[in-house]
C-alpha cells in the first residue's frame, strides 16, 4: 500500500514537472539563447528522473562537438537520461510524435530531428540533415535498435543512419544503456516493449524500488571511408561488450 502511494504521489509530481517544463519552452524559450536552452533541457531531464524515483549513474566522457550518439534502446526515459549528461544531443524521432498533444512541443524544444520509417525517401532526407548538423557542429542522437528492447540482449542494428555521420565525416560515440533496481541487475520495470502502454510503463516505473540509470559513454570511433555495416556490427559489439552481453549477429 505504501508502494503504491509513494508511486500516486511521483506520478503527480511528474505531471506538474511536465506543464512546467511546457510553460518554461512556450514563455521562456523564445528569448533564450542555445545554451540557456541546454542548461534547461538538462535540468529538466535531471529532475524527471529524480520525480521518478530513479538514479543516475554516469560513467565515461561525453565527446564535445559534432557526434554521432549511438545508444541502446530500453525506456522511453533513456532520452532524459542522455540529456542529463549531454543536453545538446539531438535525437531522431519518428514522426507521429508531433501528434502527441503538449509532448510534441517538449520533444521540438530538444532540437529533435523526425523521420517517417514508412518513407524510404524521408529516411534520406534526414540522413542528409543529420549529416548538415554534424557537420556544423551538433551532437545527434539514434537508437539503431529502431525500436526498444527489454535491456536483456540487444536486437539487431539497422546501419542506415550511420551513413550521415561517415558522410559528414564525423565521429561516432557509443552509449550503453541499463537499468537495474533494488533486487536485480536488470529491471524488468523499465522496459517499453509489446503492447505496453507510456501508462503502464510510467506506473511500473514509479513503483520500482531502487531504480537506477547507468549511462555509459564509451571510446568514440571515428567514421571517415568507413562501411556502415562494419561500423554499426563494430558498435554493437562494443555496447554488448559494455553491458556484459554476448552481441547478436546480422546488420542490416
Amino acid at each position: 500500500m505504501i508502494r503504491r502511494l509513494r508511486a500516486v504521489w511521483r506520478l503527480a509530481r511528474v505531471v506538474v514537472h511536465g506543464l512546467h517544463g511546457l510553460a518554461i519552452v512556450l514563455l521562456r524559450f523564445p528569448s533564450l539563447g542555445t545554451a540557456e536552452r541546454q542548461a534547461r533541457v538538462q535540468w529538466w531531464s535531471r529532475k524527471m528522473l529524480r520525480l521518478m524515483g530513479i538514479g543516475l549513474e554516469t560513467v565515461g566522457t561525453p565527446r564535445p562537438g559534432g557526434t554521432l550518439v549511438v545508444a541502446n534502446h530500453v525506456s522511453w526515459l533513456d532520452i532524459a537520461a542522455i540529456h542529463a549528461a549531454r543536453p545538446q544531443v539531438r535525437f531522431v524521432s519518428k514522426a507521429d510524435v508531433k501528434s502527441w498533444p503538449l509532448v510534441s512541443r517538449l520533444v521540438d524544444a530538444a532540437g529533435t530531428l523526425y523521420v517517417e520509417r514508412e518513407r524510404r525517401r524521408d529516411a534520406m532526407r534526414v540522413m542528409h540533415t543529420i549529416a548538415e548538423a554534424l557537420a556544423q557542429g551538433d551532437a545527434v542522437g539514434v537508437f539503431p535498435e529502431g525500436t526498444t528492447g527489454d535491456g536483456h540482449a540487444l536486437l539487431p542494428f539497422h546501419a542506415n543512419l550511420l551513413q550521415a555521420a561517415i558522410a559528414a565525416g564525423a565521429p561516432v560515440q557509443p552509449v550503453a544503456l541499463r537499468y537495474r533496481d533494488a533486487t536485480q541487475a536488470v529491471s524488468p520495470a523499465a522496459a517499453y516493449i509489446g503492447d505496453t502502454s507510456l501508462a503502464q510503463s510510467m506506473w511500473w516505473i514509479a513503483c520500482a524500488e531502487g531504480l537506477v540509470v547507468r549511462v555509459q559513454w564509451l571510446p568514440a570511433e571515428g567514421s571517415r571511408h568507413a562501411d556502415r555495416r562494419a561500423l554499426s556490427a563494430l558498435l554493437r559489439e562494443q555496447i554488448a561488450q559494455a553491458l556484459g552481453e554476448e552481441p547478436l549477429h546480422g546488420e542490416n
